[in-house]
């Protein structure tokens, strides 16, 4: 059963910016302080071009491919289903990290010391619970997230000026090649979720026009909050950020604003659940149109009756999700999950760079920077990290081996 195109434009720019403007703007600038030092904003805007270039390479395949399963069902059509399946393995292990990362982050805000976990785990049941009833309760629930979020931010924003004229912060450390590179990884983490409109491309309305809009709509307005976040955070804490669990709430504070910590502070769980609403969502598309080819097993393809969602596929995400919760803890997942993503993205932009010029939106070379930017910011992942992600990636690829040669039997 095909899903329902009921998701028009203003849906899946907000879907997308759920996904961007999530955790990692209320995180990310401490561990990309510390190993960009001032060099920030180089950072950030590496970080962007790697983001536009990919997310136009997604946008251009949306258009031409209007199903679900993004770059796992473009791969397939425009390279073999082989690479079809490397991306789309990739795209469910990283994004299922970002998941538990996500819950993670809303926990550390929201709960008591103490009550981390338990409420992480609860957060995945609840929003599982939205998705299991239909795509366009996710829509609606995502839109009030990002509105929440973007009011935490520009009270942070607002702050941030106000105090700029008369802060001192702490001097920033010289930048290095390196680290700018380690900062920009960082920092696409934060920006990789415009992928999650394209994944969602058999329940929107018109996409060969609506897609593309989306992504870049997403992206644009995604890209402006992080600029105007990381000048105030430079303007007001300087080289402090780089020390801070909670970087944005200490702007508030240092600004004199205390009073509205608290608002930032639920802005922040907002943010986190608004991504972890959005990712649940993407992985569930992706692992219906996996199994539908059996590279997931079978089971996982059945869409519910009445709420045309992939509601099998969504349990089973959440199960692992939680269990990952469970076990690991924030550095980790995020480390893993920009392993997958990023392999995910060369897979996308190489797909985008085979198609006919009668489909082609943009230039070859907007996907060959895109794929260069992918391996040159995978290449300065932890090694640990880099090791797990290909063992994992492996067991994949076994996987399907070891089904097609049944198959053949």
């Amino acid at each position: 059963m095909p899903l329902a195109r009921r998701l028009t434009l203003r849906d899946a720019v907000a879907i997308g910016l759920g996904s961007m403007i999530g955790a990692g703007v209320f995180s990310v600038w401490g561990p990309a302080i510390s190993v960009t030092g001032d060099g920030l904003l180089v950072a950030l805007l590496i970080a962007g071009v790697v983001a536009f270039c990919n997310a136009t390479a997604s946008a251009q395949l949306a258009a031409a491919h209007p199903v679900a399963g993004g770059t796992y069902a473009y791969a397939r059509a425009e390279i073999d289903p082989w690479w079809g399946f490397v991306a789309g393995w990739c795209f469910v292990i990283g994004k299922i990290a970002s998941c538990a990362a996500m819950a993670m982050t809303f926990a550390a805000y929201a709960a008591p010391a103490g009550w981390q976990v338990p409420v992480a785990v609860t957060a995945v049941a609840a929003l599982c619970a939205v998705n299991c009833f239909g795509v366009t309760r996710t829509a609606q629930v995502t839109r009030i997230l990002v509105v929440v979020s973007l009011i935490g931010l520009a009270i942070v924003v607002a702050a941030g000026f106000s105090a700029a004229p008369a802060a001192t912060p702490a001097p920033l450390p010289d930048a290095t090649a390196y680290g700018v590179l380690q900062g920009a990884g960082l920092l696409f983490f934060a920006f990789a979720g415009y992928a999650r409109i394209a994944t969602m491309g058999e329940e929107v309305a018109d996409p060969a026009r609506t897609i593309p809009r989306a992504i870049v709509l997403a992206l644009g307005g995604a890209v402006s909050v992080y600029v105007l976040v990381a000048v105030v955070t430079l303007l007001v804490l300087g080289a402090d950020a780089a020390s801070s669990t909670a970087p944005l709430a200490d702007v508030v504070h240092r600004a004199g604003w205390s009073w509205l910590s608290p608002a930032v502070r639920i802005a922040a769980a907002t943010a986190s659940l608004g991504a972890l609403l959005a990712l649940l969502t993407g992985i569930g598309r992706t692992t219906l149109a996996m199994a539908r080819e059996a590279d997931l097993p079978r089971f996982l393809a059945k869409v519910d009756d009445r709420w045309q969602v992939p509601r099998r596929a969504e349990l089973v995400i959440a199960t692992i999700v939680i269990g990952i919760v469970l076990v690991a803890d924030l550095r980790g997942a995020i480390g893993f999950s920009s392993f997958g993503v990023l392999l995910y993205y060369l897979i996308a932009n190489a797909s985008a760079f085979r198609q006919r010029a009668d489909v082609r939106r943009y230039p070859r070379w907007l996907q060959v920077a895109g794929a260069l930017g992918c391996l040159l910011l995978v290449s300065t992942l932890p090694v640990v990290a880099s090791l797990v992600g290909t063992g994992v990636v492996l067991v994949g690829v076994g996987y399907r081996m070891l089904r097609l040669r049944l198959a053949r039997r």
